[in-house]
């Protein structure tokens, strides 16, 4: 990872006190997120973009939007499940809807992809939508180089 940022686009609903990246080598950082939710959260949709750069960031592989409360009960969403299955350890946002309170990510390192990607820079961008409004947005940059 090499990048991390966090906004909130209504601070009256949800605070995020941290985004960022804790470097413990040249080749390990992990990802810390911390946020508070202020009012409960019982209609999540989530709007998930994975890019690559190539003169600018430009749309790759997914572009996608689902319901997060229903995908916590069922799991059924092959591409949320991918993503899912990454920070499943390392989160507090593992129960169903609805969310209120301290909900992070903490100590975000470890990542194996199960789909083959080509060696690139990419961009994880993940909108978060309450009750049909944007709140907040999370984007990830990370280097990703195959290996054989």
């Amino acid at each position: 990872m090499t990048n991390a940022v966090c906004q909130s686009y209504n601070k009256s609903w949800v605070v995020v006190h941290y985004c960022r990246l804790k470097a413990y080598s040249r080749i390990k950082t992990s990802l810390n997120v911390n946020a508070t939710f202020l009012e409960p959260a019982n209609n999540i949709f989530l709007h998930m973009k994975l890019m690559k750069k190539a003169s600018g960031y430009k749309p790759f592989l997914f572009d996608y939007n689902f319901d997060a409360c229903q995908f916590m009960r069922k799991r059924n969403q092959p591409v949320a499940k991918i993503v899912w299955n990454l920070i499943k350890d390392v989160s507090t946002v593992n129960h169903t809807c609805p969310y209120v309170g301290l909900q992070m990510v903490h100590d975000f390192h470890y990542i194996q992809v199960p789909i083959s990607l080509p060696t690139g820079d990419y961009l994880l961008l993940l909108d978060w939508i309450f009750d049909g409004k944007p709140q907040f947005a999370t984007n990830v940059y990370f280097n990703f180089v195959e290996d054989f």
